[in-house]
């Protein structure tokens, strides 16, 4: 990476974070008597039975409604559930209308669909103080379009836009960011969270700033790396991602994960001292349940191995590095967490953080999976409900479901 490109990527960075930072919320309007289109980010796992079997992000909106609800806001909610195609009834967002119902002691109906006069007669029908839930978003193709027409559909319905959905701010979807170009729109305390947590954390951190990066492919981070280089004070590499650097650095890595086209960006950024990749690895002859495990040196991996976790004594160096931190972001598993063999790595990094006194912030998808699972979740200053939003972010991108809200003056 050349200087020049480190330093306009290190500055444009600084100055997305502190745009994002400065967004109007709920905080900063008056909704009594208004209806007031809420976005949020009900896309939860749900069993075979339509049973949710993670409410976390439902959990995590209950704020930002509540505080609606109770200044007197006519509440329509809007969410989007899996990757339907047209009208499907398995995404149908009645499990999720009948949580929401047990968690504010009020009902909360489902509507029959996000637009149409149905929809737009039970709107007229709210009183202040009352909720209803838009069906699924993503029935509608234009959603995903972001049909300016079914845009203003949406718009129609309401007074007042509020993105409370940080998962899917780094989609211009209609309802994430087409809205908000017909109404005013603002952020819900949900988003405020998630702003200030990473935003504070890129813009203005306690040092040692320390970041942790896992997961399995190289190039799914190379701007996250690029942009988190010049901030951070140590950067930790973990996961699939951890055998490219071995390979950029001429080393046998067997059957392990391999990130081919990343190799040469591996090997640059290696030069830096603050990266910093594990000095041994968990390894199996297979990817499952049961398989015997053995322990190498990074440079000690077998031909014939695969390596599927950070080794014990990563755990502990990366430990020790995260226990002397003031500011930890974690972004991506140390190994094949979901089977036990392989879990020890990501357990460890998780318990670190738990214990840190330091703030400690975990990006979404499968490092918040982890660190619910092993029960350190409560444990963190923040675990955000945004993977792929949070990854974004971290890259410096500006959100287009964060940049259309309005600016405090």
């Amino acid at each position: 990476m050349s200087p020049q490109r480190s330093a306009r990527g290190r500055a444009l960075g600084g100055r997305i974070a502190a745009v994002l930072l400065k967004k109007k919320t709920i905080r900063d309007i008056d909704v009594a008597n208004k209806r007031v289109f809420v976005r949020a980010d009900f896309n939860v796992p749900q069993d075979d039975s339509g049973r949710i079997t993670d409410d976390r992000r439902i959990t995590e909106s209950l704020p930002t409604l509540r505080a609606l609800l109770d200044s007197g806001a006519k509440v329509i909610l809007a969410s989007h559930l899996g990757r339907p195609k047209g009208f499907d009834k398995r995404w149908t967002l009645q499990p999720v209308a009948d949580r929401l119902s047990q968690l504010l002691d009020r009902n909360v109906p489902l509507a029959p669909d996000c637009v149409g006069e149905r929809v737009e007669l039970m709107v007229n029908n709210l009183q202040s103080g009352e909720a209803i839930l838009l069906e699924n978003v993503r029935f509608h193709d234009e959603e995903t379009s972001n049909d300016q027409s079914f845009a203003k559909a949406l718009a129609n319905l309401a007074d007042i836009y509020v993105n409370d959905a940080f998962g899917t701010a780094h989609r211009a979807h209609a309802s994430t960011e087409g809205i908000a170009h017909f109404i005013p729109g603002v952020a819900g305390l949900l988003m405020e969270k998630e702003i200030e947590f990473l935003g504070n954390a890129l813009e203005n951190p306690k040092r040692p700033f320390v970041a942790i990066l896992g997961g399995t492919k190289v190039k799914d981070k190379i701007g996250v790396i690029e942009n988190l280089l010049p901030k951070v004070d140590k950067l930790l590499i973990g996961g699939g991602m951890m055998f490219t650097f071995y390979k950029a650095m001429d080393c046998e890595i067997g059957k392990s994960l391999l990130d081919e086209d990343s190799i040469d960006f591996a090997e640059r950024v290696l030069a830096n001292e603050k990266l910093i990749v594990p000095i041994d690895v968990v390894v199996a002859d297979k990817v499952e349940a049961g398989a015997s495990t053995y322990t190498v040196d990074w440079d000690l991996i077998p031909s014939d191995g695969i390596g599927l976790d950070i080794g014990p004594k990563a755990a502990i160096e990366f430990s020790q590095i995260i226990q002397s931190a003031e500011t930890i972001v974690w972004n991506g598993p140390m190994g094949v967490f979901e089977i036990p063999e392989f879990s020890h790595g990501t357990k460890e990094i998780a318990r670190a953080m738990a214990e840190s006194n330091g703030t400690t912030i975990v990006g979404g998808g499968d490092t918040a999976a982890a660190v619910e699972k092993f029960g350190f979740a409560d444990k963190m200053s923040h675990v955000s409900t945004g993977g792929g939003a949070s990854l974004e972010f971290m890259e410096g991108k500006l959100l287009p479901g964060i940049a259309v809200l309005q600016d405090l003056e």
